[in-house]
């Protein structure tokens, strides 16, 4: 990876929606070595997808939590794999320390998050204990992840 592929993934996390001549434009190529300098981040996995940013808000999921979980030793697995399928649970992380799991939850409004908490997180496989933090508001829903790479190198991928 070099700081002409990082500057591509800096636009493109910006915005996702740049035409390849627009995004070669801020990055000093033209259309087809921009196309194929993004198809090679597309083929190493570098890219694995494309989406567009939602703001919850507007949909009516106003309440936001962080649930922190203790699960049984012999269940992580079967726990793990009904939190991917769960659609209420936004992002899910393998933790060190008093808790095994940090998950991201979105529901709309207190009862509906404390239906899902007493209904449906308590039943997942191995479940132990939670504590529940509810966030208040968002300062910042999501950063770069290229601004937090290392720098670029010389070379390519």
């Amino acid at each position: 990876m070099d700081r002409l592929d990082h500057a591509l993934l800096l636009a493109l996390e910006a915005e996702g929606r740049l035409s390849f001549a627009d995004l070669g434009e801020r990055v000093g190529l033209s259309k087809s070595p921009c196309w194929k300098r993004v198809h090679a981040l597309e083929q190493t996995g570098v890219i694995s997808g494309y989406r567009a940013v939602i703001d919850p808000l507007r949909l009516g999921l106003d309440t936001a939590a962080f649930v922190q979980i203790v699960v049984a030793f012999d269940q992580h697995d079967a726990f793990e794999q009904a939190v991917r399928k769960h659609p209420r649970i936004l992002s899910a992380h393998a933790t060190v320390g008093e808790a095994d799991y940090l998950l991201q939850v979105l529901a709309p409004g207190m009862a509906a998050l404390d239906d899902f908490l007493r209904q449906e997180l308590w039943r997942l496989p191995g479940v132990q204990r939670f504590t529940t933090t509810i966030a208040m508001r968002t300062i910042k829903p999501m950063g770069s992840i290229t601004a937090n790479a290392p720098p670029a190198k010389a070379q390519r991928v």
